[in-house]
């Protein structure tokens, strides 16, 4: 009795969590929707006010930012979820890597597992010594878990061998750490744009070119974490899940109010299904005519969902789950068993999703994940010019190094 209670507390929560993103989103129309979408503006003036009181504590140094002594490069956005962070970062640090740089990605660790309250409670009354970051990879090997690093963390560590992964919401102390530990020379922050006191000398932005920036209200009504005006403080703009087609009035929105960045157009290409075994790596025509059943936790579903019908394939079973959710064995389970008894050719899903899957539950047909890169459409001198000028050699004078755009601590 007590766990159908649970179920159904949890269905419900779960249930108000996606009628939630709907609304924010404008997926979801009615009287409901809108008096929802009404309480939630009230409390966007509020979020707004926040943001902007401490943007200006940290621009008139009220509040400081702390210098490292390292080069620090900060990817992020102004919206929440869905432009495709993880595989630029990726590309960036590659190229950095490949290039003799030292990188270390900085992560918050975004929906992995916390330190046990009773602990950090004991570490405050007995002032024992703040927890490490949580070591993803070592720049060698692979430590954690997806549950405890968190999604992205752990794929970019799987994906990204001889760069070092840390996870904690105190970036400060990650980067000395990465720096004292690893001898690190570049930090990237992911998702670092509204870190404030690490301050990046090279500012990578991206833009989601399929919804920029949704309705234009700040969260919780609208997707912006911080006013567009906040362009103004980006040195690359990356146009991300782009066509190609050039869209005049996202460019004449981004240069009213950043003139001086240079634009990077790029794509999220498909590149292969991979077992989630790690076993068999399929081409992509193999979804031409395929008869599929698909699930996802992202921000945005539709863009994957469609990358998938634009190979051919028909998707017969679809599972639409919250951005990050952490999938319980019952819900895999009711995916595996759907897809099963609509005997379809095979289940795929994203690479951030399947880590996050139970390796003794096995579905009886094929399970695969689509494998992303980044594709630069236009703009690709500018993403080359930018990690040149990062990995000029160290003994170069700063002042013939540093770039007109580039600004702040290093």
């Amino acid at each position: 009795m007590l766990r159908k209670f649970r179920d159904d507390l949890a269905r419900k929560a779960n249930d108000f969590a996606q009628f939630t993103a709907d609304v924010i989103y404008d997926r979801q129309h009615g009287r409901a929707a809108e008096l929802f979408g009404s309480f939630l503006y009230i409390l966007s003036f509020l979020f707004s006010f926040i943001v902007q009181l401490r943007w200006y504590l940290y621009e008139h140094r009220i509040l400081r930012n702390k210098p490292l002594g390292c080069l620090v490069v900060v990817v992020g956005n102004l919206t929440v979820g869905g432009t495709g962070k993880t595989p630029v970062v990726e590309k960036f640090a590659r190229t950095l890597t490949e290039r003799g740089r030292k990188v270390a990605i900085l992560s918050r660790g975004y929906k992995s597992k916390k330190e046990p309250l009773t602990k950090k409670i004991w570490r405050k009354l007995t002032h024992g010594e703040e927890a490490p970051p949580k070591i993803v990879s070592d720049g060698k090997n692979v430590l954690l878990d997806s549950e405890v690093a968190g999604d992205e963390p752990y794929m970019l560590s799987k994906n990204l061998p001889g760069v070092v992964v840390l996870c904690d919401k105190n970036r400060v102390k990650a980067g000395s750490f990465a720096i004292r530990r690893f001898g690190c020379d570049t930090l990237i922050l992911d998702d670092g744009f509204q870190y404030l006191p690490l301050k990046g000398r090279l500012n990578l932005l991206l833009v989601d070119k399929t919804n920029p920036f949704g309705n234009q209200h700040l969260l919780p009504r609208g997707i912006l974490r911080e006013p567009i005006k906040h362009l103004s403080r980006a040195s690359y703009i990356f146009l991300t899940k782009s066509d190609g087609i050039q869209d005049d009035a996202l460019l004449e929105l981004i240069r009213e109010h950043n003139p001086k960045a240079e634009i990077i157009e790029c794509s999220h290409q498909p590149q292969y299904l991979q077992a989630i075994d790690g076993g068999a790596r399929l081409p992509l025509n193999t979804l031409n005519a395929a008869h599929i059943a698909a699930f996802s936790g992202i921000a945005s579903p539709e863009s994957f969902e469609n990358m998938l019908r634009s190979y051919g394939a028909e998707i017969r079973y679809n599972h639409r789950f919250l951005d990050h959710h952490r999938f319980s064995r019952a819900e895999i389970q009711h995916v595996y068993d759907q897809a099963a008894e609509a005997d379809l050719d095979m289940i795929v899903t994203t690479e951030k999703d399947a880590v996050r899957l139970f390796e003794d539950i096995k579905p009886i047909i094929p399970i695969y994940f689509l494998r992303l890169e980044i594709d630069i459409l236009s703009g690709e001198e500018d993403f080359e010019e930018a990690a040149a000028r990062i990995c000029l050699p160290r003994n170069t004078p700063a002042q013939m190094t540093r770039p007109s755009f580039i600004s702040g601590n290093s």
